[in-house]
């Protein structure tokens, strides 16, 4: 059995990138909902390594201006949170913790490459799981790209082994300032089945 189709609606058919925001705030509480619903998705070897920054305050926010795009400045100030969707390349010392059915620290202990490319894949899949969670929890997003991905990894992440992927504005998003819906591509043009 699906989903009806209100929930369809607001986790996909009907929601939206927003760019204006209403006031209203994103609470704590609003956040741990979110992880909590975000952090049950699967990812290899239950690897998890999505790491999320929540700024929510206007010094943080500050600190994060001078790394944004012109065009994703106002947005992000105006938004009452702004998620910096980092992963870990250091994941794999959490797997005995996370997958303790196999020696899978192993796996990726002395091989970068493959760290980086797993924490990178399952990072962003974690990153889309915490949009979908936004929705389901009734805010709205704004995930963007845009900004300087060095220079947020030397503000926020300096000395960790956390690294910047994408931002995602979170909020009530005002509707009124929304462009149409733009195209998507048909399954046909998209997708073969073989």
């Amino acid at each position: 059995m699906g989903l009806d189709d209100w929930s369809l609606d607001l986790l996909f058919r009907e929601a939206r990138t927003f760019s204006a925001w209403r006031p209203d705030p994103v609470t704590d509480d609003d956040l741990r909902r979110v992880w909590d619903l975000a952090k049950l998705g699967p990812t290899s070897a239950n690897c998890s390594p999505v790491r999320v920054l929540f700024l929510r305050s206007a010094e943080a926010k500050e600190k994060l201006k001078p790394a944004l795009s012109a065009g994703n400045v106002a947005k992000t100030m105006a938004a009452p949170v702004t998620a910096i969707v980092g992963h870990d390349v250091e994941f794999h010392d959490l797997l005995p913790r996370l997958f303790p059915e196999a020696d899978a620290r192993r796996w990726f202990a002395g091989n970068p490459d493959l760290l980086e490319t797993t924490a990178f894949r399952n990072g962003t899949l974690q990153g889309a799981y915490l949009i979908l969670a936004c929705r389901a929890v009734g805010l709205d997003c704004g995930p963007m790209s845009g900004f300087d991905n060095a220079l947020v990894d030397e503000l926020f992440f300096r000395g960790t082994s956390i690294r910047s992927n994408f931002l995602v504005n979170i909020g009530r998003g005002d509707g009124t300032h929304l462009p149409p819906r733009r195209p998507r591509l048909g399954f046909e043009e998209a997708c073969k089945v073989l």
